[in-house]
């Protein structure tokens, strides 16, 4: 059992995590007024962990997507989901971290780290900043247990917002490449090139048929913006 997030009232458009519908025969929606229904899966991305789903309904309400970028670690937030199979429940919490990478298994990561309780059926659901907007999608927790210990990671709302639009329109996700290798940039390779603390991603190697070669990036760069966006880490 997992959450989801209504986000086209109109199309009965659903977001939810891969992990909860990708794999699914059959996918039954239960609404919080006891109302079920069956759920085409219209598109599913593996790598940020988002897919979306549909059904046919009427009366329904869709959460606003807000610009997660926004967020502040420390902002209040609330998480709500079906958790042990509880259905809608809600718990607060605030943003521990930002920009959150390098969890194992994860695939494209650019979490928000927070500890409003999360829990297994947390998954798909949503959580909302203090304006009742969405912020971001609870999808993973690290836990010894396998219950919540306080450090849950949402995809963001920004992240989350493109990946739904490609899913909306093609069924799937289409992404551009760079055709670079790259690792983290160390305090010894920071203090070798001048930087003032280590960031950015170290260009280990360069595909020959990509992009960043035709564009001049060679092995032992270093990016430091992309997109007009400063690059903090790998």
């Amino acid at each position: 059992l997992g959450s989801g997030v209504i986000v086209d009232a109109v199309k009965g458009l659903i977001l939810t995590n891969h992990h909860v519908v990708g794999d699914a025969d059959d996918i039954s929606v239960v609404l919080n007024d006891g109302r079920t229904y069956n759920a085409t899966l219209i598109g599913s991305d593996e790598g940020t962990d988002v897919a979306l789903i549909q059904i046919e309904a009427k009366g329904l309400t869709a959460l606003p997507l807000a610009d997660s970028d926004a967020l502040r670690v420390g902002d209040f937030v609330v998480a709500v989901g079906n958790p042990f199979g509880l259905g809608q429940t809600v718990t607060s919490g605030i943003v521990s971290a930002l920009g959150r990478t390098s969890l194992s298994g994860l695939g494209f990561q650019n979490f928000i780290q927070t500890d409003a309780s999360i829990n297994p059926g947390n998954s798909g659901g949503a959580l909302i900043n203090l304006r009742g907007e969405l912020v971001g999608i609870n999808t993973a927790i690290f836990s010894p247990s396998g219950g919540n210990v306080g450090i849950g990671f949402s995809v963001p709302s920004t992240l989350a917002e493109p990946i739904l639009k490609q899913l909306k329109e093609f069924g799937r996700t289409h992404r551009g490449w760079l055709g670079v290798k790259i690792q983290h940039v160390t305090d010894e390779v920071a203090e070798s090139v001048g930087l003032d603390k280590p960031q950015g991603a170290l260009v280990l190697g360069v595909n020959d048929e990509g992009p960043a070669k035709r564009a001049g990036v060679k092995v032992g760069d270093i990016l430091l913006s992309f997109d007009g966006k400063h690059v903090k880490e790998m």
